[in-house]
């Protein structure tokens, strides 16, 4: 859904209208409303914004199983160290 002129508007205009806005924005509209002509916040429907965290949930668990799948990748590859090992090291470099 694209936004169009009409969804954008002023915050003192929000104030004025807040009642009719919410209807809209129940119907499926969202709003941008503006603070010295400037992008401030959104009005969205609740429902549409619990998708839209379930859509960034969603989101981070692909990243964290891409970054699982590279981290397999590394260990069948042979490119990995112990890390009990790698922390030993670091701490006799620092201590030298």
């Amino acid at each position: 859904m694209g936004i169009s002129a009409s969804d954008v508007i002023p915050l003192s205009h929000a104030r004025a209208n807040f009642s009719e806005l919410a209807e809209e924005v129940k119907a499926g509209a969202e709003k941008i409303v503006t603070k010295n002509g400037e992008s401030f916040i959104a009005l969205i429907d609740s429902d549409r914004l619990d998708y839209y965290h379930q859509l960034e949930r969603e989101r981070i668990h692909l990243l964290l199983i891409d970054e699982v799948s590279r981290g397999l990748d590394d260990v069948a590859a042979g490119r990995v160290k112990d890390a009990r090992i790698a922390i030993q090291s670091i701490k006799r470099r620092r201590s030298a």
